[in-house]
């Protein structure tokens, strides 16, 4: 089974905390290259660029209204995130009871 590139893997678009700001910007609706990039110091194309791997994961999906690229969150291949931290949030609260049975014991 071929692992997805780089730039294809959802981990690696939202390791980038600029990438992760887009995404909460996104939560309140569409929005322009142009709007989106207003809090940031950044050139347009720059975040263009951000944006370009947030569509390529399928994160942001983009339409054209006139001359203008309209983005809009997809959070559904969010899930696949989800689904791995779930795994270690089940490993951690066997951990966490375990330090707290010994806890009680030993005190």
């Amino acid at each position: 089974m071929s692992r997805p590139s780089a730039s294809a893997d959802i981990f690696y678009a939202i390791a980038d905390p600029t990438r992760r700001a887009l995404l909460d910007q996104l939560q309140q609706g569409e929005q322009s290259v142009t709007q989106l990039a207003q809090p940031f110091a950044m050139s347009l194309p720059a975040i263009s660029q951000h944006l370009q791997v947030l569509c390529e994961v399928q994160l942001v999906t983009q339409s054209r209204s006139g001359r203008q690229r309209i983005y809009r969150l997809n959070p559904q291949p969010l899930q696949q995130v989800s689904d791995w931290i779930s795994q270690y949030e089940q490993f951690w609260t066997r951990k966490l009871g375990a330090l707290g049975d010994y806890l009680e014991e030993h005190s």
